[in-house]
């Protein structure tokens, strides 16, 4: 069973910055000083357990560009088991219930094997792919009315 709760504790909170951690600083070897930035005490963070063991993370800011979803981490155990796909849910339920006007823009940079998961979520690709701490993204969008609250 995969519960997603939005972070409240400093503990949680903590819990998700070692699965960051873990997954992006030495997994996918990005620089601690890159991972971790000022937007960590402005963006909403979300945890995923699995049967009560925390697995995943993710979280979601306003940009001066709209909504930006980032962050999204699954500890290798636990990938391929709808982890990134209950976090993008719960992150993109709770963008729209907080928001009580339309929403200019919902976007997020894909790493490039992640696309087709946010892809099944109404994502499209916008612009080349680049470079992000030396990993290939793409950049992708929401269209407006491609999400609806699940």
């Amino acid at each position: 069973m995969i519960d997603v709760l939005q972070i409240s504790s400093p503990a949680d909170l903590d819990t998700a910055f070692a699965i960051r951690r873990q997954v992006f600083v030495e997994e996918q070897c990005v620089s601690a000083e890159e991972e971790y930035d000022e937007f960590e005490t402005t963006s909403a963070h979300f945890l995923a357990r699995i049967d009560t063991v925390p697995g995943g993370t993710a979280r979601w800011r306003r940009t001066s560009n709209g909504v930006k979803l980032e962050r999204f981490a699954v500890l290798k155990e636990f990938r391929g088991m709808g982890v990134g796909k209950a976090l993008v849910q719960a992150v993109l339920n709770d963008v729209f219930s907080q928001q009580p006007e339309p929403i200019e823009r919902i976007y997020l940079h894909a790493q490039l094997t992640a696309m087709p998961l946010y892809a099944a979520f109404g994502f499209v690709p916008v612009g080349p792919i680049f470079d992000e701490a030396g990993i290939q993204h793409q950049k992708m969008v929401l269209p407006g009315s491609s999400y609806t609250i699940r």
